[in-house]
């Protein structure tokens, strides 16, 4: 039986998937959040951008002045603008200077404007390079197959990073849609109990099983019910890192077109001769279902 093609890539909990209307947003006033969560590539766009148009606009001003900046050429946007370039970054090499009242006045006022521009980049650069991630790989797949004889879901994780993540806990919340007595429909949230929801830490992989017993939310549920039932199984894991010893956590989210009904996963751990582990992220989204491999 040949493979089946390897599914689109989906939103996960750690994508954002939600849509606001009608709020007020005021990016100003939470500019720090702002620019923790921003990526690094629109991050260093968006301070190139400012710093680019900063001193765009104090070229602007030094050319309205007229005769502001000695040894400039009349007119020349090009000179104003690195000009301001050096003021801005306190370069001064000393071919042009401000000239007059007016351009000492432009000059003094940039200079106060680079030095409080520079220490709030600083500052939020600092922050968003010491602040601890976790970088926790999650299966692309849940399966759900027998485990000690008892229909279990199940999915696993490996740390990433050559250290280790201690304390680790791990909570699994089933998120649906229901009905109230009134006939609403309100998301509910359910939490799976674990075989295993701590470990003293965690280095290589953690396989995370869910027995489907009679008291589970899951018992006795077809894949066409989850989802209708817009049914998500979302992933919390938490723990202090050694290396930095601050808390840290990581998040994923399963949703029915991921669970593999009957699979089990491929093994990834091996016993080298020399007496290390070794994990092969290769084939760390891959399972063995009863008609052949299946994969994420």
């Amino acid at each position: 039986m040949p493979e089946p093609a390897p599914r689109p890539p989906r939103a996960t909990a750690n994508q954002r998937r939600i849509v606001r209307l009608g709020g007020h947003r005021q990016p100003l006033r939470d500019f720090y959040h702002f620019w923790l969560v921003t990526p690094w590539p629109a991050l260093v766009g968006l301070v190139l951008a400012l710093f680019g148009g900063a001193n765009a606009t104090f070229a602007g001003g030094y050319l309205a002045l007229g005769d502001a900046i000695e040894n400039a050429r009349p007119g020349s946007f090009s000179d104003a603008f690195f000009f301001s370039v050096q003021t801005m970054a306190t370069i001064g090499y000393g071919k042009m200077a401000p000239k007059g009242i007016g351009g000492n006045v432009l000059v003094s006022f940039e200079a106060l404007v680079g030095l409080l521009g520079f220490s709030v980049v600083t500052g939020l650069v600092f922050a968003k390079l010491a602040r601890p991630t976790a970088r926790v790989l999650f299966s692309r797949i849940a399966v759900i197959a027998l485990r000690d004889r008892v229909p279990s879901l199940m999915f696993r994780m490996a740390n990433e990073r050559a250290n280790q993540i201690v304390d680790a806990n791990i909570r699994v919340v089933l998120a649906r849609m229901e009905k109230t007595a009134e006939g609403e429909r309100v998301r509910r949230f359910h939490e799976l109990d674990l075989t295993r929801s701590w470990a003293a830490f965690f280095s290589l992989t953690w396989t995370v099983i869910h027995p489907l017993h009679e008291g589970s939310p899951l018992f006795g549920k077809s894949l066409d019910e989850l989802e209708q039932e817009g049914a998500e199984i979302i992933v919390l894991v938490t723990g202090v890192d050694e290396t930095f010893s601050q808390p840290i956590h990581a998040r994923y989210s399963y949703v029915p077109s991921d669970l593999v009904w009957g699979g089990n996963f491929v093994d990834v751990l091996a016993r080298l001769p020399d007496g290390r582990w070794q994990v092969d992220y290769t084939k760390f989204h891959e399972a063995i279902v009863a008609g052949g491999p299946g994969e994420g």
